[in-house]
């Protein structure tokens, strides 16, 4: 005999064994059959029906609102009340208009302050061209001149001629050596621009 053999006969139960499982299946077999009959015998318990009237005692009627006492509480005295001391607040005293302020000047965002125009302190004669002498050539030139504002001549330049190249030449030499009082603006010493007049006459 093989071992796998006598490993399966040690798990077969012996004769008594089986007897006396087979009791204990018809014992359970038999318990469960006297207890479902007895269920189906057994009548259902009978269900209690609700009383028709509800068990609470109905809220009463509201009062009408005019009517005392309509909360439940009783009315305050009016007297009472007016005996009572209070606190009442002093009035506030008005507060003082203010005082008109005096508009103070603006000035437009576009306005420039006026600057007073260079004027001429020191301003030399003019040579004579020899070359106009001889020819007998007179005129007026009038010269443009850019003046800094340390009162120095920085640019000249001819706005009206005097139809003599030559005494257009020499009133632009003359006027390059003269000294001006610069232009001023808001107080202050200002670049700025005058014209003047250089006449040549015989």
């Amino acid at each position: 005999m093989t071992s796998s053999t006598a490993a399966l006969t040690r798990w077969i139960p012996s004769h008594r064994g089986l007897i006396a499982i087979g009791a204990a299946f018809l014992a359970g077999l038999l318990l469960f059959l006297i207890v479902w009959s007895g269920q189906r015998g057994a009548s259902p318990a009978p269900v209690r029906a609700t009383a028709d009237a509800p068990g609470f005692t109905p809220l009463p009627a509201p009062m009408p609102r005019d009517a005392d006492g309509a909360s439940g509480m009783e009315e305050p005295d009016e007297q009472a009340l007016a005996d009572q001391p209070r606190l009442e607040e002093a009035p506030r005293p008005a507060a003082a208009p203010a005082a008109p302020t005096a508009p103070t000047p603006s000035r437009a965002p576009n306005a420039i302050a006026e600057a007073s125009s260079p004027t001429p302190i020191s301003s030399p004669a003019p040579r004579y061209p020899q070359r106009a002498l001889r020819r007998r050539e007179t005129g007026t030139v009038r010269v443009q001149v850019e003046v800094g504002a340390d009162g120095v001549p920085t640019d000249v330049s001819v706005a009206a001629s005097s139809n003599s190249r030559d005494l257009d030449r020499a009133a632009l030499d003359a006027v390059r050596k003269w000294r001006f009082a610069p232009a001023i603006r808001d107080g202050q010493a200002v670049a700025g621009t005058v014209v003047v007049p250089i006449e040549f006459r015989l």
